[in-house]
């Protein structure tokens, strides 16, 4: 690794860099099927099994509590899935209720492990806020592998998941498993939402899954571009985030935030064609040509 660099930044680089590549990916296919408030749901919903993780180990274990955030917003997905089949519950009033209802339960965790004596509370806090001094080179490997394992299966099912994304009654007209891959694409949001839990924290990984989707948005009509795209606005937020984290010692998951929604700004400003400035600089542009016809007699066509 590089010497100008000191060795724990060094490490958070490499974890945000591809979580936010990974987030960014996820993130667009959460956006185009209309589910963003799902990933806030999903992040809310890990709370209780982290908190349980941690009690149950006796302080912080990484994998045990990254284990605990999958089990507990997997029961999440189960929930919304039984609220919206067997209730009348449209789907927004039973994502409030998975959110509002799982975020409780972490809070009463929290306020346990808060006066527990188990020590080692700043692992916990960790997961709420996100904080990079906490993480380790082991840490960054698990994350590494499951990142790279969603992104892989991403490229792997990418006609799959454009199908059921765009147009999933046509897919299950044509005998896809669209129901299947659908509940993948929730798995894959939930895998995303679990891993950038220690670097983001649960408040704010929804919004790291929605903002570099979004900002992408702005620049391509093209699910392939947009992945793209969306990666790299992720990667880049997690490593302008981590200096910024680093220099005025910030906790890591606002800073990421602050960065990716500077990049949302730039692309709603300046991306072409759909960009805020394109838009107003088009108009004003057929104003003109309009205005020209006029004056000149010939009338618009």
């Amino acid at each position: 690794m590089n010497n100008w660099l000191p060795y724990n930044t060094q490490i958070v680089l490499l974890g945000v860099s591809l979580l936010g590549a990974c987030a960014g990916v996820i993130g667009c296919f959460a956006v185009l099927r209309q589910r963003s408030l799902v990933g806030d749901a999903l992040s809310h919903a890990t709370l209780p099994g982290v908190g349980l993780a941690f009690l149950i180990a006796g302080g912080k274990n990484f994998p045990a509590m990254l284990i605990g955030a999958f089990l507990s917003g997997l029961l999440g997905i189960g929930v919304l899935a039984v609220l919206k089949r067997f209730t009348r519950i449209k789907e927004d009033a039973g994502i409030a209720i998975v959110l509002s209802t799982f975020f409780g339960a972490g809070v009463v965790l929290a306020t346990v492990i808060q006066q527990s004596h188990t020590g080692g509370q700043a692992g916990w806090n960790a997961f709420i806020f996100g904080k990079s001094a906490g993480m380790i080179w082991d840490d960054v490997q698990l994350i590494v592998m499951l990142v790279l394992a969603t992104l892989v299966i991403v490229a792997l099912c990418y006609k799959e998941f454009q199908l059921v994304t765009f147009d999933p009654g046509f897919a299950h007209v044509q005998g896809w498993p669209a129901r299947l891959l659908d509940f993948g694409l929730m798995l894959l949001l939930l895998v995303a939402v679990v891993i950038g839990l220690p670097a983001v924290g649960v408040l704010l990984m929804a919004a790291m899954l929605i903002i570099p989707a979004a900002a992408a948005r702005f620049w391509t009509q093209r699910l392939g571009w947009m992945l793209l795209i969306a990666a790299g606005i992720g990667s880049i937020a997690g490593i302008c985030g981590t200096f910024l984290s680093d220099n005025v010692a910030l906790p890591l998951g606002p800073c990421i935030i602050l960065a990716a929604t500077s990049l949302f700004a730039i692309s709603f400003l300046f991306a072409p064609r759909r960009g805020l400035i394109a838009r107003l600089y088009a108009r004003q542009r057929d104003r003109l040509a309009l205005l020209a016809q006029l004056q000149s007699g010939a009338g618009p066509d």
